[in-house]
Protein backbone atom coordinates (compact mmCIF):
# COMPACT_ATOMS: atom_id res chain seq x y z
CA UNK A 1 0.00 0.00 0.00
CA UNK A 2 1.40 3.11 -1.11
CA UNK A 3 1.72 6.20 1.43
CA UNK A 4 -1.37 8.53 0.90
CA UNK A 5 -1.55 12.03 -0.14
CA UNK A 6 -2.59 13.56 2.80
CA UNK A 7 -6.16 15.67 1.34
CA UNK A 8 -7.87 16.19 4.31
CA UNK A 9 -11.15 13.95 3.15
CA UNK A 10 -10.93 10.18 4.57
CA UNK A 11 -11.16 7.63 1.87
CA UNK A 12 -14.14 5.40 0.92
CA UNK A 13 -14.60 1.83 1.67
CA UNK A 14 -13.12 0.72 -1.58
CA UNK A 15 -10.51 2.42 -1.76
CA UNK A 16 -9.24 1.53 1.71
CA UNK A 17 -10.58 -1.98 1.03
CA UNK A 18 -10.95 -2.74 -2.74
CA UNK A 19 -14.70 -3.24 -2.75
CA UNK A 20 -17.30 -0.85 -2.14
CA UNK A 21 -19.40 -2.87 0.60
CA UNK A 22 -17.32 -4.67 3.54
CA UNK A 23 -19.39 -8.03 3.23
CA UNK A 24 -19.35 -7.97 -0.43
CA UNK A 25 -18.90 -12.22 -0.22
CA UNK A 26 -17.75 -12.91 -4.12
CA UNK A 27 -15.11 -10.30 -3.58
CA UNK A 28 -13.98 -11.99 -0.39
CA UNK A 29 -13.75 -14.96 -2.24
CA UNK A 30 -11.82 -13.40 -5.12
CA UNK A 31 -9.20 -12.49 -2.99
CA UNK A 32 -8.25 -15.70 -1.72
CA UNK A 33 -8.58 -17.54 -5.47
CA UNK A 34 -6.58 -14.92 -7.14
CA UNK A 35 -3.37 -13.71 -4.59
CA UNK A 36 -2.93 -17.38 -2.91
CA UNK A 37 0.74 -18.06 -4.76
CA UNK A 38 0.82 -21.77 -3.16
CA UNK A 39 4.02 -22.86 -5.28
CA UNK A 40 6.94 -20.18 -4.34
CA UNK A 41 8.97 -20.08 -1.31
CA UNK A 42 9.67 -16.48 -2.16
CA UNK A 43 7.40 -13.28 -1.90
CA UNK A 44 9.20 -10.31 -1.91
CA UNK A 45 7.59 -7.25 -1.04
CA UNK A 46 8.96 -3.48 -1.72
CA UNK A 47 10.03 -1.73 1.24
CA UNK A 48 10.38 2.35 0.87
CA UNK A 49 11.00 2.98 4.41
CA UNK A 50 13.96 4.93 5.62
CA UNK A 51 16.54 3.44 8.02
CA UNK A 52 17.20 6.17 11.39
CA UNK A 53 19.97 6.43 12.99
CA UNK A 54 19.87 8.22 15.97
CA UNK A 55 22.75 10.31 17.94
CA UNK A 56 20.83 10.36 21.52
CA UNK A 57 22.45 7.14 23.42
CA UNK A 58 20.37 8.34 26.72
CA UNK A 59 19.20 5.22 28.07
CA UNK A 60 15.67 5.35 29.79
CA UNK A 61 14.33 8.54 28.52
CA UNK A 62 11.14 7.00 27.92
CA UNK A 63 10.69 5.09 31.29
CA UNK A 64 7.69 2.53 30.19
CA UNK A 65 9.87 1.27 27.37
CA UNK A 66 12.90 0.97 29.30
CA UNK A 67 11.23 -1.21 32.13
CA UNK A 68 9.56 -3.27 29.06
CA UNK A 69 13.11 -3.94 27.87
CA UNK A 70 14.85 -5.05 31.15
CA UNK A 71 11.87 -7.27 31.42
CA UNK A 72 12.17 -8.92 27.88
CA UNK A 73 15.74 -9.16 28.30
CA UNK A 74 15.33 -11.75 31.44
CA UNK A 75 12.13 -13.22 29.91
CA UNK A 76 13.75 -15.30 27.23
CA UNK A 77 13.21 -18.80 26.71
CA UNK A 78 14.58 -21.60 24.20
CA UNK A 79 12.07 -23.39 22.36
CA UNK A 80 14.81 -26.70 22.15
CA UNK A 81 14.90 -26.92 25.89
CA UNK A 82 12.54 -25.24 27.81
CA UNK A 83 9.88 -27.27 26.45
CA UNK A 84 9.55 -31.47 26.11
CA UNK A 85 9.40 -32.57 22.37
CA UNK A 86 9.23 -36.14 23.19
CA UNK A 87 5.54 -35.65 24.30
CA UNK A 88 3.27 -37.58 21.72
CA UNK A 89 0.57 -35.51 20.18
CA UNK A 90 -2.73 -36.74 18.84
CA UNK A 91 -3.94 -34.52 16.39
CA UNK A 92 -7.73 -35.29 16.57
CA UNK A 93 -7.26 -34.60 20.25
CA UNK A 94 -4.86 -31.61 20.53
CA UNK A 95 -7.58 -28.95 19.63
CA UNK A 96 -11.07 -29.44 18.90
CA UNK A 97 -13.60 -26.09 17.99
CA UNK A 98 -16.13 -28.18 19.17
CA UNK A 99 -14.69 -28.52 22.48
CA UNK A 100 -17.16 -27.89 25.83
CA UNK A 101 -17.55 -24.04 25.79
CA UNK A 102 -15.32 -23.46 22.56
CA UNK A 103 -18.28 -24.37 20.17
CA UNK A 104 -17.50 -21.81 17.30
CA UNK A 105 -19.24 -23.82 14.56
CA UNK A 106 -22.92 -24.63 15.35
CA UNK A 107 -24.34 -22.55 12.56
CA UNK A 108 -22.00 -25.13 10.22
CA UNK A 109 -24.74 -27.88 10.90
CA UNK A 110 -27.87 -25.75 9.65
CA UNK A 111 -29.73 -27.61 6.81
CA UNK A 112 -29.42 -25.26 4.50
CA UNK A 113 -25.94 -26.05 4.33
CA UNK A 114 -23.54 -28.03 2.15
CA UNK A 115 -22.65 -29.54 5.52
CA UNK A 116 -26.28 -30.47 6.33
CA UNK A 117 -25.59 -34.14 5.84
CA UNK A 118 -21.76 -34.51 7.89
CA UNK A 119 -21.90 -37.17 10.17
CA UNK A 120 -19.69 -37.03 12.96
CA UNK A 121 -16.50 -38.17 10.97
CA UNK A 122 -16.82 -35.12 8.80
CA UNK A 123 -16.60 -32.90 11.14
CA UNK A 124 -14.42 -34.63 13.49
CA UNK A 125 -12.02 -34.28 9.98
CA UNK A 126 -12.99 -30.35 9.54
CA UNK A 127 -11.85 -29.62 13.80
CA UNK A 128 -8.41 -31.15 12.71
CA UNK A 129 -8.19 -29.64 9.07
CA UNK A 130 -9.38 -26.23 11.14
CA UNK A 131 -6.61 -26.87 14.11
CA UNK A 132 -3.96 -27.12 11.22
CA UNK A 133 -5.05 -24.38 9.49
CA UNK A 134 -4.78 -22.29 12.46
CA UNK A 135 -1.74 -23.15 13.59
CA UNK A 136 -0.36 -22.45 9.79
CA UNK A 137 -1.73 -18.79 10.15
CA UNK A 138 0.51 -18.71 13.35
CA UNK A 139 3.84 -19.54 11.64
CA UNK A 140 3.16 -17.30 8.60
CA UNK A 141 1.74 -14.15 10.83
CA UNK A 142 4.91 -15.03 13.54
CA UNK A 143 7.05 -14.57 10.44
CA UNK A 144 5.46 -11.48 9.26
CA UNK A 145 6.06 -9.95 12.98
CA UNK A 146 9.92 -11.11 12.22
CA UNK A 147 10.23 -8.98 9.43
CA UNK A 148 8.24 -5.74 10.87
CA UNK A 149 9.73 -5.74 14.18
CA UNK A 150 13.57 -5.50 11.96
CA UNK A 151 11.75 -2.72 10.12
CA UNK A 152 10.98 -1.28 13.71
CA UNK A 153 14.22 -1.23 14.48
CA UNK A 154 15.26 0.85 11.80
CA UNK A 155 12.72 3.20 11.70
CA UNK A 156 11.67 4.00 15.13
CA UNK A 157 13.30 7.52 16.31
CA UNK A 158 14.05 6.59 20.14
CA UNK A 159 17.27 4.60 21.49
CA UNK A 160 14.72 2.68 23.67
CA UNK A 161 12.01 1.43 21.03
CA UNK A 162 14.93 0.28 19.44
CA UNK A 163 16.63 -1.53 22.33
CA UNK A 164 13.36 -2.98 22.45
CA UNK A 165 12.24 -4.09 19.25
CA UNK A 166 15.71 -6.02 18.73
CA UNK A 167 14.51 -8.08 21.95
CA UNK A 168 11.25 -8.50 20.09
CA UNK A 169 13.26 -9.61 16.74
CA UNK A 170 14.49 -12.98 19.24
CA UNK A 171 11.00 -13.36 20.02
CA UNK A 172 9.54 -13.33 16.81
CA UNK A 173 12.65 -15.80 15.72
CA UNK A 174 12.09 -18.06 18.40
CA UNK A 175 7.72 -17.89 17.35
CA UNK A 176 8.31 -19.13 14.03
CA UNK A 177 10.89 -22.00 14.53
CA UNK A 178 8.33 -23.24 17.39
CA UNK A 179 5.37 -22.83 15.27
CA UNK A 180 6.99 -24.61 12.74
CA UNK A 181 8.50 -27.43 14.51
CA UNK A 182 5.39 -28.45 16.25
CA UNK A 183 3.31 -28.53 13.04
CA UNK A 184 6.21 -30.32 11.14
CA UNK A 185 6.88 -32.93 14.11
CA UNK A 186 3.47 -33.18 15.44
CA UNK A 187 0.67 -32.63 12.39
CA UNK A 188 2.80 -33.20 9.64
CA UNK A 189 1.08 -31.16 7.06
CA UNK A 190 0.25 -27.63 6.66
CA UNK A 191 -1.62 -24.83 4.70
CA UNK A 192 0.05 -21.93 3.11
CA UNK A 193 -0.23 -18.40 4.26
CA UNK A 194 -4.47 -16.82 3.88
CA UNK A 195 -4.32 -14.36 1.11
CA UNK A 196 -6.31 -11.73 3.05
CA UNK A 197 -3.58 -12.40 5.98
CA UNK A 198 -1.11 -11.82 3.06
CA UNK A 199 -2.38 -8.35 2.15
CA UNK A 200 -2.39 -6.80 5.36
CA UNK A 201 1.16 -8.10 5.86
CA UNK A 202 2.08 -7.04 2.54
CA UNK A 203 0.80 -3.54 3.56
CA UNK A 204 2.21 -3.38 7.04
CA UNK A 205 5.55 -3.52 5.62
CA UNK A 206 5.68 -1.44 2.61
CA UNK A 207 3.81 1.39 3.84
CA UNK A 208 6.63 4.08 4.71
CA UNK A 209 5.65 5.39 8.32
CA UNK A 210 7.35 3.51 11.05
CA UNK A 211 4.29 4.18 13.20
CA UNK A 212 1.94 2.56 10.34
CA UNK A 213 4.21 -0.70 11.17
CA UNK A 214 3.37 -0.36 14.78
CA UNK A 215 -0.14 0.18 14.27
CA UNK A 216 -0.80 -2.52 11.59
CA UNK A 217 1.70 -5.41 13.56
CA UNK A 218 1.98 -4.42 17.21
CA UNK A 219 -1.68 -3.38 17.97
CA UNK A 220 -3.83 -4.93 15.41
CA UNK A 221 -2.12 -8.43 14.47
CA UNK A 222 -0.54 -9.19 17.39
CA UNK A 223 -2.92 -8.12 19.34
CA UNK A 224 -5.09 -10.29 17.65
CA UNK A 225 -2.67 -13.06 18.27
CA UNK A 226 -2.92 -12.59 21.79
CA UNK A 227 -6.77 -13.47 22.11
CA UNK A 228 -6.13 -16.37 19.36
CA UNK A 229 -3.97 -17.83 21.80
CA UNK A 230 -5.31 -17.68 25.15
CA UNK A 231 -8.50 -18.69 23.25
CA UNK A 232 -6.57 -22.18 22.24
CA UNK A 233 -4.41 -21.95 25.33
CA UNK A 234 -7.85 -22.44 27.57
CA UNK A 235 -9.46 -25.50 25.16
CA UNK A 236 -6.24 -27.50 24.60
CA UNK A 237 -5.75 -30.37 26.97
CA UNK A 238 -2.29 -30.99 25.14
CA UNK A 239 0.44 -30.59 27.62
CA UNK A 240 2.88 -29.21 25.14
CA UNK A 241 0.67 -27.23 22.98
CA UNK A 242 -0.66 -25.71 26.14
CA UNK A 243 3.07 -24.76 27.37
CA UNK A 244 3.94 -23.68 23.82
CA UNK A 245 1.47 -20.74 23.69
CA UNK A 246 1.77 -20.01 27.60
CA UNK A 247 5.23 -18.58 26.70
CA UNK A 248 3.69 -17.38 23.09
CA UNK A 249 1.40 -15.07 25.15
CA UNK A 250 3.83 -13.74 27.45
CA UNK A 251 6.10 -12.63 24.81
CA UNK A 252 3.18 -11.29 22.91
CA UNK A 253 1.75 -9.36 25.46
CA UNK A 254 5.20 -7.76 25.92
CA UNK A 255 4.86 -6.81 22.25
CA UNK A 256 1.40 -5.74 22.03
CA UNK A 257 2.07 -3.22 25.08
CA UNK A 258 4.98 -1.86 23.13
CA UNK A 259 2.94 -0.93 20.68
CA UNK A 260 0.75 0.89 22.65
CA UNK A 261 2.85 2.81 24.41
CA UNK A 262 5.02 3.71 22.00
CA UNK A 263 1.89 5.05 19.93
CA UNK A 264 0.11 6.64 22.67
CA UNK A 265 3.14 9.52 22.99
CA UNK A 266 3.28 9.36 19.13
CA UNK A 267 -0.51 10.34 18.21
CA UNK A 268 -0.99 12.38 20.60
CA UNK A 269 1.02 15.20 18.36
CA UNK A 270 -1.03 14.01 14.81
CA UNK A 271 -3.53 16.10 13.15
CA UNK A 272 -7.19 15.34 12.93
CA UNK A 273 -6.64 14.42 8.95
CA UNK A 274 -3.40 12.07 9.78
CA UNK A 275 -5.25 10.10 12.39
CA UNK A 276 -8.16 9.64 10.36
CA UNK A 277 -5.71 7.79 8.08
CA UNK A 278 -4.21 5.64 10.93
CA UNK A 279 -8.42 5.08 11.98
CA UNK A 280 -8.85 3.99 8.08
CA UNK A 281 -5.28 1.74 8.59
CA UNK A 282 -6.76 0.00 11.82
CA UNK A 283 -10.51 -0.80 10.11
CA UNK A 284 -8.72 -2.33 6.84
CA UNK A 285 -6.85 -4.99 9.46
CA UNK A 286 -9.68 -5.74 11.12
CA UNK A 287 -11.71 -6.58 8.24
CA UNK A 288 -8.82 -7.92 6.62
CA UNK A 289 -8.38 -10.61 9.88
CA UNK A 290 -12.31 -10.75 10.32
CA UNK A 291 -12.17 -12.34 6.45
CA UNK A 292 -8.75 -14.43 7.41
CA UNK A 293 -10.77 -16.59 10.10
CA UNK A 294 -13.67 -17.56 7.36
CA UNK A 295 -11.02 -20.42 6.28
CA UNK A 296 -11.92 -20.46 2.87
CA UNK A 297 -8.47 -23.13 2.15
CA UNK A 298 -10.34 -25.80 4.91
CA UNK A 299 -13.78 -25.88 3.05
CA UNK A 300 -11.63 -26.49 0.01
CA UNK A 301 -9.64 -28.67 1.38
CA UNK A 302 -12.70 -30.38 2.99
CA UNK A 303 -14.66 -30.20 -0.91
CA UNK A 304 -16.88 -27.60 0.19
CA UNK A 305 -18.95 -25.18 -2.24
CA UNK A 306 -17.11 -22.48 -0.09
CA UNK A 307 -19.49 -19.03 -0.69
CA UNK A 308 -22.90 -20.79 0.68
CA UNK A 309 -20.29 -20.67 3.76
CA UNK A 310 -18.77 -16.97 3.56
CA UNK A 311 -22.26 -15.86 2.83
CA UNK A 312 -23.65 -17.82 5.93
CA UNK A 313 -21.01 -16.25 8.46
CA UNK A 314 -21.22 -12.60 7.35
CA UNK A 315 -25.23 -12.91 8.17
CA UNK A 316 -24.70 -14.53 11.46
CA UNK A 317 -25.55 -12.51 14.39
CA UNK A 318 -22.52 -11.72 16.90
CA UNK A 319 -23.53 -14.06 19.18
CA UNK A 320 -22.96 -16.69 16.73
CA UNK A 321 -19.44 -16.03 16.30
CA UNK A 322 -18.64 -16.15 19.94
CA UNK A 323 -14.53 -16.83 19.03
CA UNK A 324 -14.55 -14.54 15.57
CA UNK A 325 -15.32 -11.50 18.57
CA UNK A 326 -13.12 -12.25 21.38
CA UNK A 327 -10.18 -12.20 18.83
CA UNK A 328 -11.09 -8.13 18.53
CA UNK A 329 -10.91 -8.19 22.73
CA UNK A 330 -7.48 -7.20 22.77
CA UNK A 331 -7.49 -5.20 19.74
CA UNK A 332 -10.51 -2.44 20.70
CA UNK A 333 -9.62 -1.23 23.90
CA UNK A 334 -6.13 -1.15 22.84
CA UNK A 335 -7.63 1.62 19.93
CA UNK A 336 -8.82 3.20 22.47
CA UNK A 337 -5.98 4.13 24.66
CA UNK A 338 -4.79 5.31 22.08
CA UNK A 339 -7.47 8.06 20.74
CA UNK A 340 -7.96 5.88 17.84
CA UNK A 341 -11.81 5.24 18.46
CA UNK A 342 -13.37 8.52 19.41
CA UNK A 343 -10.75 11.38 17.40
CA UNK A 344 -12.39 13.42 15.07
CA UNK A 345 -15.62 12.15 14.16
CA UNK A 346 -15.33 9.21 15.86
CA UNK A 347 -15.59 7.10 12.31
CA UNK A 348 -13.33 4.47 13.96
CA UNK A 349 -16.38 3.53 16.64
CA UNK A 350 -18.80 3.63 13.99
CA UNK A 351 -16.64 1.06 11.72
CA UNK A 352 -16.09 -1.49 14.77
CA UNK A 353 -19.81 -1.15 15.85
CA UNK A 354 -20.47 -2.08 12.07
CA UNK A 355 -18.41 -5.23 11.98
CA UNK A 356 -19.80 -6.08 16.14
CA UNK A 357 -16.82 -5.72 17.91
CA UNK A 358 -17.41 -2.39 19.78
CA UNK A 359 -18.41 -4.20 22.90
CA UNK A 360 -14.53 -4.77 24.03
CA UNK A 361 -13.93 -0.96 24.23
CA UNK A 362 -13.88 -0.78 28.29
CA UNK A 363 -11.61 -4.31 28.69
CA UNK A 364 -7.96 -4.10 30.14
CA UNK A 365 -5.51 -2.43 27.47
CA UNK A 366 -2.42 -4.45 26.76
CA UNK A 367 -0.55 -1.55 28.50
CA UNK A 368 -1.61 -2.17 31.85
CA UNK A 369 -1.75 -6.09 32.00
CA UNK A 370 0.93 -7.51 30.10
CA UNK A 371 2.88 -8.44 33.22
CA UNK A 372 -0.43 -11.03 34.21
CA UNK A 373 0.80 -13.00 31.12
CA UNK A 374 4.42 -13.23 32.54
CA UNK A 375 5.39 -16.63 33.33
CA UNK A 376 9.71 -17.94 33.97
CA UNK A 377 10.99 -20.52 31.49
CA UNK A 378 12.00 -23.65 33.36
CA UNK A 379 14.49 -26.47 31.51
CA UNK A 380 12.97 -29.62 31.29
Amino acid sequence: MATPVHTGQGRTDREILGRAEVNDVDTIIDISRANCDTTSVIHAVRDSSDALFTWDYAKGARPQLDRLYEKAKTSQWNAQTDLDWSIEVDPYEAFSIFSENGSESEFERDEDLPTANWGEDEWREFSLESFKWRMSQFLHGEQGALLCTAKIVETVPWIDAKYYAATQVVDEARHVEVFGKYIDTKLGDSYPINAHLKLLLDDIISDSRWDMTYLGMQIMVEGLALAAFGFMHQLTPEPLLKKLLRYVMADEARHVAFGVLSLKEYYAELSLTELRERQEFAFEAAVRMRDRFIQQEVWERMGVPVRPMVQNFLSLPPEQKPFQNILFSKIVPNCKKLGLLDAGDAWLRRRFEDIHVIQFEDWVDTGEEYEEFQVEPVAV
